[in-house]
């Protein structure tokens, strides 16, 4: 992708449609299916190819709602709305089932219909509006899981209420009670039971909270009120996941949808609330784009693929189809400002003056500010048991960095396979364990503790102290075992070697430098494991290392 400076409308239009262009030609017939790719998610690849056909509608219909035109585009979402739910058509979507990809894909036309319904839904006939509406009402008929995507359920049924179809009050109200006690406070949700501080709250709760809010002032101002409230507050604790350079912390799951990371502020700017200043948000987001337009994150058809910073199947999902990474177009919502707008007028501020060391209460997190602009995370882990893919890598590392990312394992019957970076691991039984569900865990504005094990017969209490250049790691091991210990630093770009360093303070272990598989690491693709290696003895061993960075 062709470097391009940011600022006005025109600038982001164009970016968008740069990147939305090469999808053109992979449209089907009836343009209701979009197949860019040949690898497989979890759910039927009839719903992928619907998910594809969905998901560039997050930013074509903020580009619409602004006052943006491209024909081409146009013609094809009326007419595969049309034809993907028309039953009589060969690309009919279909019923849907409980839990089923098509209920989540139904929000980005939603959103079409409430903001862009003159370019969508006005030009349908009667007919074939009361086609749309019947094959949305599958979302009343089947079961959404219970986290973010019940505002799937309601985002659909606030786009039939507007446009005057019969929609299921009833169970809207049941939708939004949920996502009431997923609110955790200072902003923060969690994206129901098993739900964490990741990315989920930005371009999921916070995200759709913004847009329903937008859309029902009218209808419920106080309910509407409190979403927006609660965005403000958030913002301010979610600038700490970005760095000077526009990355932000790769860190939990989804991470292939990439620059959505930074799709919170550009709702924000849409519904004309400031967490931050305007020129600070525009910043965040210039800045972020930019940061991802240098990546390698295109193939040679400029079609996006699936991975973060290089192409990447290890580290996904197994919800993840080539269509999937299109989310990320949730970025341009801010298109929906006309060209008059302030914000296309003031200029991309920098950061504002942030602390060194900040303590997020509710993400339970503690995040380290560095001199050469990396941004480092030290968590608490996680007390759910193993849910997605790499769920043990995307949470339970010690840290977490926007300059060195995290690497993900192919196998865990060695180092090199198993590329354990910012973990204590274990080599035993012939196999690398490494720290998954937490037995509990405690983060302080001081310290980060956890308890875990590995494996049965290994239990650790691991303390992680922030420091100035860096952060102290004080474990204590129970092991009935006789084995070897590797506490690892960041993963570092081969050839890169002196951007991390780990001692050994205690327990007399070696510091050594281990060369993973290629392609494990999400940010490079080739890299180098500072570690020090401990023999462990049978019985309580006490280690300290000191991690610097």
């Amino acid at each position: 992708m062709v470097e391009r400076k940011l600022n006005t409308r025109q600038d982001f239009a164009d970016l968008m449609l740069t990147i939305l262009k090469p999808l053109k030609p992979y449209y089907s017939t009836g343009k209701a299916r979009l197949n860019i790719g040949c690898t497989s998610a979890h759910y039927p690849d009839e719903s992928a190819w619907m998910e594809g056909f969905s998901r560039p509608l997050w930013g074509l219909a903020a580009f619409w709602a602004g006052g943006g035109s491209d024909d081409a585009f146009e013609k094809i979402y009326r007419e595969g709305l049309v034809s993907g739910t028309d039953p009589a058509s060969s690309e009919y979507w279909g019923k849907c089932g409980d839990y089923d990809q098509k209920l989540v894909e139904m929000a980005a036309i939603a959103f079409a219909i409430l903001f862009a319904g003159e370019k969508i839904w006005e030009p349908l006939t009667e007919r074939e509006k009361k086609q749309v509406s019947v094959w949305l009402w599958e979302i009343n008929r089947n079961k959404c899981c219970d986290c973010n995507w019940r505002f799937f359920h309601i985002l659909v049924n606030t786009a039939l209420k507007k446009v005057g179809m019969p929609y299921d009050k009833k169970g809207m109200e049941d939708s939004l009670e949920f996502i009431e006690s997923c609110y955790i406070g200072g902003g923060w949700y969690l994206d129901g039971e098993n739900g964490q501080a990741d990315y989920y709250v930005p371009f999921a709760m916070e995200f759709y909270g913004i847009v329903y809010a937008m859309v029902m002032k009218e209808e419920e101002p106080e309910r509407c009120r409190r979403y927006l409230e609660r965005a403000e507050a958030f913002g301010k604790d979610f600038v700490y996941w970005f760095a000077e350079d526009g990355s932000a912390l790769p860190y939990g799951r989804s991470l292939t949808y990439r620059f959505a990371q930074a799709a919170f502020y550009s709702a924000c700017i849409m519904a004309h609330i400031e967490p931050l200043p305007l020129p600070v948000m525009k910043g965040i987001i210039v800045r972020h784009l930019e940061y991802w337009m240098k990546q390698p994150i295109f193939d040679h058809t400029g079609l996006m693929t699936i991975g973060y910073c290089y192409p990447n199947l290890q580290m996904t999902e197994s919800y993840n189809s080539p269509q999937s990474p299109y989310w990320a177009m949730k970025i341009f919502a801010c298109l929906a400002l006309p060209e008059d707008d302030p914000f296309w007028a003031c200029e991309a501020a920098p950061l504002p003056k942030l602390e060194e060391e900040k303590y997020l209460e509710k993400a339970d997190m503690i995040i380290q500010r560095r001199a050469d602009g990396n941004v480092v995370a030290l968590p608490g882990g996680r007390t759910f048991g193993h849910v997605h893919g790499h769920t043990e890598e995307k949470y339970a590392k010690f840290a977490y960095s926007t300059k060195y990312g995290f690497s993900v394992m192919r196998s865990p019957v060695n180092f090199q396979e198993a590329a354990p970076d910012s973990v204590l691991s274990f080599e035993v039984l012939g196999h690398i364990f490494i720290r998954g569900q937490a037995k509990n865990y405690e983060v302080t504005k001081e310290h980060v503790v956890s308890v875990w094990s590995p494996l049965p017969g290994i239990r650790v209490q691991s303390e992680i102290l922030p420091a100035r250049e860096g952060h102290k790691r004080i474990h204590v091991i129970e092991s009935e075992y006789e084995c070897i210990a590797y506490d690892a630093g960041f993963a570092l770009p081969l050839g890169e070697e002196e951007g991390c360093e780990v001692r050994c303070l205690l327990g007399g272990g070696e510091p050594m430098l281990v060369k993973p598989d290629p392609n494990t690491n999400l940010i490079h693709s080739k890299t180098v494991i500072p570690v020090v290696r401990y023999e462990i003895k049978k019985g309580i061993n006490k280690i300290e290392t000191e991690v610097l960075y």
